[in-house]
């Protein structure tokens, strides 16, 4: 859309060189990148901190490595460590500690969305961005001649506004409104998967490892996904599961059903009922693969859920939100200095190339994973066949976390040798 005549403005007033469009993980750990770079940084968040986000709530040390990067204080009250991950199903339940890497750390962590998106937002904000919370952005403005985006209109209290820009960095998640507006659709032949949680007070809060149950039955059926259940470490339990929509199934379940009837079957002393719940059950979809794409396009730069970015193995998002959102910096702030438009065009168009070298092998295996998972009989073969064999679910393991180390182990080489020949998602 083009800028409405009221909220027109001459380039030459342009409120920021970037704005980034919410403050979600990706948008704070772009923004807090970009300003550390030198870059004149405006942050715009639809709601105010603190809010709610749809989450395990549970950090990988994947994701760990990046808020240490970021020089996030890991060690202050409120963040929980967690060992491993403890897997049920086939009847077995054993514990595997996260692996000893040197790309990663040895640890993970809990910390509830509705302190962790404002804690990273504050931490863009100390790295020298500028943060508005209630500025609900509503499209992009498009230069008449290029057809680049210019800045962006948006409402705020109640009220029409325009924000410009150099440069637009689209953080704004699934609803994706900013590429929409730029005539990118999501992609029909990449998974989506859904995700529905809610709290328990339960003495399982201080628990040491993030629990994953991988048998979710429907009736007779089982469904590709899993169940989890994440120690807050503040009297309450995280519970909720992930599905993905490879299975026929997909589309007739009642997902906030099925997790009262699975949490119906967890023992009594557990605390997971009615009475112990609290808050609402809460659900949200996960862009899986590369779903939207290219991730740069005439001026808007994707990052995080916005580009689908969310891995397909395991439906993590948040490690894939801060490191999109700091590989996007690093690109915009290379680019921009330059000093032709042609130059900063060529480093920009360089960015979904970028991605693609480092996760597009990687997504194409996670595909090929959850198509096969969700065909009849697949799912429970390998939870009875897999689950018995310790050194093939610790190679699992590494695989459906993307932990390994370049000059790793026997493992860790074969899984980097299969994502750098699997075709780029």
């Amino acid at each position: 859309m083009t800028e409405p005549a009221a909220a027109q403005r001459s380039a030459a007033e342009a409120d920021a060189d970037v704005i980034v469009v919410g403050a979600g993980p990706a948008g704070s750990a772009a923004a807090f990148y970009l300003a550390q770079a030198g870059l004149e940084v405006l942050l715009l968040e639809k709601t105010t901190f603190p809010r709610e986000k749809v989450c395990g709530d549970g950090l990988t040390p994947r994701a760990v490595r990046q808020l240490i990067a970021m020089g996030i204080d890991i060690d202050a009250p409120g963040w929980v460590r967690n060992r491993g991950l403890r897997v049920v199903g086939g009847g077995r339940r054993f514990e595997l500690d996260w692996p000893d890497l040197a790309s990663y750390p040895d640890f993970g962590l809990v910390r509830v969305r509705k302190d962790f998106d404002e804690i990273l937002a504050a931490n863009a904000v100390r790295g020298g961005a500028r943060l508005m919370q209630g500025v609900n952005v509503t499209g992009p403005i498009l230069d008449d001649r290029s057809g680049h985006i210019v800045g962006v209109t948006a409402k705020k209290d109640g009220e029409p506004v325009s924000y410009r820009s150099r440069l637009v960095v689209a953080a704004d998640g699934n609803s994706a409104r900013l590429a929409l507006g730029m005539g990118l659709h999501k992609r029909e032949d990449r998974p989506i998967g859904v995700a529905v949680r809610t709290y328990y007070e339960s003495p399982r809060h201080d628990d040491d490892y993030l629990e994953v149950w991988l048998e979710l039955w429907d009736g007779r059926d089982l469904l590709p996904g899993y169940g989890w259940v994440f120690g807050v470490g503040d009297g309450t339990s995280n519970v909720g599961l992930g599905l993905l929509n490879t299975s026929e199934r997909f589309k007739n379940v009642d997902y906030r059903d099925l997790l009262r009837r699975w949490v119906a079957n967890m023992p009594s002393d557990w605390g997971f009922s009615d009475e112990n719940m609290r808050g609402p059950v809460r659900g949200a979809a996960l862009p899986m693969a590369f779903n939207r794409q290219p991730h740069y396009t005439r001026g808007l730069v994707l990052v995080g859920d916005s580009g689908g970015m969310i891995n397909p193995f395991n439906g993590e998002g948040i490690a894939y939100a801060m490191e999109t959102g700091e590989i996007a910096a690093r690109t915009i702030a290379q680019a921009l200095p330059r000093s032709t438009p042609a130059q900063r065009e060529r480093l920009l168009r360089a960015y979904p190339g970028v991605l693609k070298d480092a996760y597009g092998g990687y997504f194409t295996l996670g595909r090929a994973f959850v198509e096969a998972i969700g065909r009849p009989g697949v799912m429970n073969f390998a939870t009875r066949h897999a689950l018995p064999h310790p050194r093939l679910m610790r190679f699992a393991f590494k695989l459906l976390g993307n932990l390994t180390d370049r000059r790793g182990d026997a493992s860790d080489r074969i899984i980097n040798a299969l994502s750098k020949v699997a075709p780029s998602s």
